[in-house]
């Protein structure tokens, strides 16, 4: 089976500063992967040529099988993003946000009506339709920003440093909710600096200083995830 996401052999520089090194990667289908680094460690900027923000000049990207720079639009209609910074208009309703992605995607009206009840389902947002953005809490935020990002029914959601600003019970329910549309066939790639995000059964790639220190299970790396984390990096505690 065709991965959701394939990165082979992608570099990327700004200038002298080369901010990835030879990066590889899978995710598969209907899977949960972490991508774990610290600050500075290239996630963003890995997420950037998945996004085609940036044009990869090196090595390759396919999302469900469809070649990043020869078949964008293909592969772009594929996936969903929840980006660190926030993407929703504070001012208008969930409603209107949802609507405005979905004409950007070729959905009509009726249409999209219909997905955003059925995307705010998914999140545990049926009751906000018609709330102002402004009016949601960061975790309902968060939330929201999920179902903007499945309108389209992606089939893999790249979701950078998603929980950033979030207290301790909406930054698990946030996460928990990740998982969760995993089991629904979508797939995702969840950038992280925090280890308590990841569990044993995730699969687990380290990014640190542009290159892939470790790709696989994240419990078999070891039970303790942090000092493994460390020995690799070279951080300190």
């Amino acid at each position: 089976m065709t991965d959701a996401l394939s990165i082979q052999n992608v570099s990327h520089s700004f200038g002298r500063f080369q901010a990835l090194k030879d990066v590889t990667l899978n995710v598969p289908r209907g899977g949960f992967t972490a991508l774990l680094g610290v600050n500075g460690a290239g996630k963003t900027t890995l997420f950037s040529l998945i996004t085609r923000l940036y044009d990869n000049a090196s090595g390759r990207i396919e999302v469900a099988g469809h070649d990043l720079r020869r078949q964008p639009g293909a592969a772009l209609a594929r996936l969903g993003v929840v980006f660190q910074s926030r993407a929703l208009d504070a001012d208008l309703t969930v409603a209107q946000n949802l609507a405005y992605h979905a004409a950007l995607h070729g959905i009509g009206r009726r249409e999209a009506r219909a997905r955003s009840l059925e995307v705010l389902a998914q999140v545990g947002l049926s009751d906000r339709l018609d709330a102002k953005v402004s009016a949601l809490s960061g975790g309902q935020q968060r939330r929201a920003e999920i179902a903007r990002a499945l309108i389209h029914r992606p089939q893999i959601l790249l979701l950078d440093e998603a929980t950033v600003g979030l207290d301790v019970k909406s930054r698990a329910e946030v996460v928990a909710l990740t998982r969760s549309l995993t089991t629904t066939g979508v797939s995702a790639l969840w950038a992280t600096h925090i280890l308590d995000e990841i569990r044993p059964d995730d699969g687990l790639v380290i990014l640190h200083k542009g290159q892939v220190l470790a790709d696989g299970r994240a419990g078999d790396l070891g039970c303790d995830l942090t000092a493994k984390f460390l020995q690799l990096t070279g951080e300190q505690a």
